[in-house]
């Protein structure tokens, strides 16, 4: 069985692999841009503008544009910008080099990303643009690609976007201890590095740099802006502070708040995050707090209408939501308990492994038949688990439910206090909300990635007192259904009589 290839580690390597990356773009945009390139009717901005349907066909124009070779004084701050120097003939090239194919097989979070950031260039739009109409291009433009430096790295691993939003949206885990266990470098400082390699507009790098190097302004912004309903009170504090002031009135700013306020809108309108940057606009744009929240969810409307996907999730559809209530916090349900089919198929395959004596040839169909029994069982998500003789690796053997980063996966158990344990003697750990936090910090990072959730099931499974297995399983993070818990601990039983069984053979 092959090895998963490790995602890189290091901010070096991590660029490398990025720069690398190919995004997708969907077919339908794809051909409409194509036939613009080729029509002298078009004009550049009516190319730029069809292009909007393709964030992912914009960061490559814009990257190409300002690629070393065709810098010019200062890098391209628009689309419009950029296809005029690039060419209409060149960009017709570089389209042809970009996968088109149908949106439905980009990777979900590759496409949930860049609708939040088609949703913060229409907050940018709708909020800053007529204020400041000469700059509406670079504020949309900047604003659209702002969270570009993730694009790559959703295109190529696309489950770390339901790992990263469920333990820091939803769970409230920090930031950078996730991004450390997933990453090994800070999110912030992997897209400030990507976005001044890529040499993308000064507006972007400018809110990577005060998010992850130069934080200071922003938290005095954000204490004058908490006092939203005395707006004296905060003028006299800006005049009190020159430098603040002329900080915040800075045009770039607006790419970061329309971002803030989608990002922040994706888990939910009444979130405190949520709420510091909407305080933290109104400061910007000298209008009261109920004032600016009807604007945003005036323009987040819109976006849900221009942009809105059945499979993706858009701020919008919360606006009719009781205000304090998240996306991401949500009771779970109840995962529903197997079918009579799948347990008739679960009592099959469990007669299997009891057969005496063993039916099977090798640990290979030993362990395909423990997987679905697990599956039959009711376990959505399982990952099986050989041990070496030394105890000194654990080798993915099976697995159901999960991306193919986990085929092939090894895990070190001498890193992980909770799988030592496990593999000292059979046992079994069963994590839910209450004990999570405890034991979550003691498992491998690229396990934890595999399974999201509150809730998780680990079994080693021994042979001659000695542990040969472990099965880790769960119902898509939901609460366990009674029975399928009760399957579960009867399947780790017949797992280890097949084992037991499978050792005698030919005694």
């Amino acid at each position: 069985m092959s090895t998963a290839k490790p995602v890189p580690r290091s901010l070096d390597s991590w660029i490398k692999h990025l720069d690398g990356v190919r995004l997708p773009v969907p077919a339908a945009a794809h051909e409409k841009v194509r036939r613009a390139l080729g029509d002298s009717r078009r004009s550049l901005r009516d190319i730029a503008d069809l292009t909007q349907d393709s964030p992912a066909l914009a960061l490559s124009l814009l990257r190409e544009a300002n690629a070393a070779g065709n810098m010019l004084s200062s890098p391209a701050e628009s689309l419009e910008v950029a296809l005029s120097r690039l060419g209409l003939k060149r960009a017709e090239v570089l389209l042809n080099r970009l996968p088109a194919v149908p949106e439905n097989d980009i990777p979900q979070p590759l496409r949930q990303l860049q609708l939040i950031s088609q949703h913060a260039a229409q907050q940018a739009n709708g909020l800053f643009a007529a204020r400041l109409a000469r700059l509406w291009q670079e504020i949309h433009w900047c604003s659209l690609l702002f969270l570009s430096p993730l694009w790559p790295l959703l295109a190529s691993h696309p489950e770390l976007f339901d790992t990263w939003e469920k333990r820091v949206l939803g769970e409230g885990e920090p930031a950078a201890r996730v991004e450390r266990e997933l990453l090994g470098v800070p999110l912030l400082r992997l897209c400030q590095a990507l976005a001044e390699h890529w040499k993308l507009p000064d507006w972007i790098i400018q809110g990577y740099r005060l998010l992850s190097d130069d934080r200071r302004m922003l938290v005095k912004a954000l204490h004058i802006a908490r006092d939203n309903g005395h707006p004296l009170q905060q003028t006299q504090q800006l005049d009190a502070d020159p430098a603040l002031s002329r900080w915040l009135t800075q045009p770039g700013n607006t790419v970061l708040l329309a971002n803030g306020l989608a990002v922040s809108a994706h888990v939910g309108w009444g979130d405190g995050h949520s709420l510091r940057w909407q305080r933290l606009t109104g400061l910007f744009m000298k209008v009261p707090l109920d004032e600016l929240q009807q604007q945003v969810h005036q323009h987040a409307a819109h976006s849900g209408r221009l942009h809105a996907r059945g499979d993706l999730w858009h701020p919008a559809e919360a606006l009719l939501w009781p205000w304090n209530q998240h996306r991401l916090r949500r009771e779970p349900v109840a995962a529903p308990p197997p079918t009579a089919d799948a347990l008739e198929d679960w009592r099959r395959h469990c007669g299997e492994l009891i057969r005496e004596p063993s039916p099977f040839a090798n640990v290979v169909q030993l362990s395909a038949c423990a997987r679905d029994a697990l599956e039959s069982g009711g376990m959505r998500r399982v990952l099986v688990l050989l041990a070496d003789r030394a105890h000194s690796r654990l080798l993915a053997q099976q697995q159901v439910g999960l991306p193919k980063e986990a085929n092939g996966l090894q895990l070190d158990p001498n890193q992980s206090q909770v799988l030592r344990r496990l593999l000292s003697q059979p046992g079994q750990l069963r994590l839910g909300p209450d004990n999570m936090a405890q034991f979550s910090a003691l498992l491998p990072g690229q396990l934890k990635s595999l399974f999201p959730g509150h809730h998780l099931l680990l079994r080693s499974i021994a042979v001659n007192g000695r542990v040969a297995m472990l099965v880790v399983a769960d119902q898509d993070g939901a609460p366990f259904a009674e029975i399928s818990l009760r399957a579960f601990a009867k399947t780790a039983q017949c797992i280890e009589r097949a084992l037991a069984s499978f050792a005698r053979r030919g005694r």
